[in-house]
């Protein structure tokens, strides 16, 4: 089978699984194939996946290229036997969506981060209650909500075209939208343009919008985007990257890529620097207190996860805000919003990206020898896969 009749077996298959099963494409360029006709059977599609995963290593690839279609399509394979209704077990879904075991949270780890909270959030009262009201005093008006962004994406945008992370022509359109299961939501709109919607009733926090603008645009999910049609499907031809797919550890990189963002671009530090660039529209914070409070809620992601897991094993929905309001420290709203998202068809999966993404980019951008810029870069274009960039970490000691 030529290189180029796989490629495009594997767009199809991917673009086909992705008609039967709502989320699984997030993102495909317009050279990607159109699909026609209707989509073959779920147990076509898992038979198709299967045959193309064993002709892999037949092709000829760079090793590289054949280790990210493997991955892929072990994930793609993991969708396609769900929807043929053949009973994937849960951890199996999540170990092909971040190339690897993932294991459950602890809750020693989260009571640590509940200490450091409570250290942060001095005061009376509970400290689900302190820090509801460190979040209700962050909180953006809405009548200024429009002018954080564009005063942040301004001035994270100038720093990802000094770091080289992007250097031609693009723009990153923000709307502002009433209802949605998510906080923020990058769309491709054409090439090197982006759209970011932004959901008002998430309630955007002013130390949050540094993090959601870096996350989403700049270096995250626009500029990934910007260099994946500039390197990889232009530079290289490597049309399988024409489509973007949640659920499999494509997607695991990019939000790991994309939650680190500030780290690339600011650093430490990153808290000060984000309440100057505010201070300007009136948005300004005590940004050292809010990049620790960040960091110590950051500790406790591993808890929608699992609450994940409980209720994919048949926990009942007061039972898993329950658990959320526990140890997420959200009040019945936040708990009832983040249920709602685990238990959306297109989401549902994808919180394990960030819960394992995040932490194996961290790692990336950390290693010493270049700035995390750099390593940034040359994660979004090394078409990396998680367990090939935990190999390389191995390699040069860093796990």
């Amino acid at each position: 089978m030529p290189v180029d009749e796989a490629v495009r077996d594997y767009l199809s298959l991917a673009l086909a699984i992705g008609r039967r099963r709502s989320g699984t494409v997030g993102v495909r360029t317009g050279d990607a194939p159109a699909p026609a006709g209707p989509p073959p059977s779920p147990g076509a599609l898992v038979r198709a996946a299967g045959r193309l995963g064993q002709r892999l290593p037949d092709l000829g690839l760079e090793p590289r290229r054949e280790r990210f279609l493997a991955a892929q399509l072990v994930a793609l394979e993991s969708a396609a036997r769900r929807l043929a209704g053949q009973g994937v077990p849960y951890d199996a879904v999540l170990a092909a969506a971040a190339d690897g075991p993932v294991a459950p949270g602890r809750e020693d780890d989260h009571r640590a981060a509940h200490r450091e909270l409570d250290a942060l959030l001095p005061g009376s009262g509970g400290l689900a209650a302190r820090l509801a009201e460190h979040r209700r005093r962050d909180d953006v008006p809405p009548d200024r909500l429009a002018a954080g962004l564009a005063a942040m994406a301004e001035a994270l945008r100038a720093r990802a075209r000094d770091a080289g992370l992007v250097d031609g022509p693009e723009e990153v359109v923000f709307e502002v939208v009433a209802d949605a299961p998510w906080s923020a939501l990058h769309r491709r709109e054409g090439p090197g343009r982006s759209r970011v919607l932004v959901h008002a009733g998430a309630r955007p926090r002013r130390a949050g919008l540094a993090r959601l603008v870096a996350h989403e645009a700049y270096p995250g999910h626009h500029v990934e985007q910007w260099r994946r049609e500039a390197v990889l499907l232009g530079e290289r031809g490597w049309a399988e990257h024409g489509v973007v797919l949640l659920g499999t550890p494509q997607a695991l990189l990019s939000e790991g890529a994309a939650d680190n963002g500030l780290h690339a671009l600011v650093g430490p530090g990153w808290g000060p620097w984000a309440s100057d660039v505010l201070d300007g529209v009136g948005l300004g914070f005590d940004g050292e207190r809010d990049e620790r409070v960040a960091a110590a809620v950051a500790r406790l992601a591993r808890v929608r996860l699992d609450a994940a897991r409980l209720r994919r094993a048949g926990a009942r929905a007061d039972d898993v805000e329950a658990f959320l309001r526990r140890w997420l420290l959200v009040d019945d709203r936040g708990a009832r919003r983040v249920l709602r998202f685990l238990s959306d068809p297109r989401w549902r999966d994808h919180v394990v990206t960030y819960v394992e993404g995040v932490p194996l980019a961290r790692r990336w951008l950390d290693h010493p020898g270049a700035t995390p810029a750099q390593r940034l870069r040359e994660l979004y274009d090394g078409a990396w896969t998680p367990s090939g960039l935990r190999e390389e970490l191995s390699r040069m000691g860093r796990e």
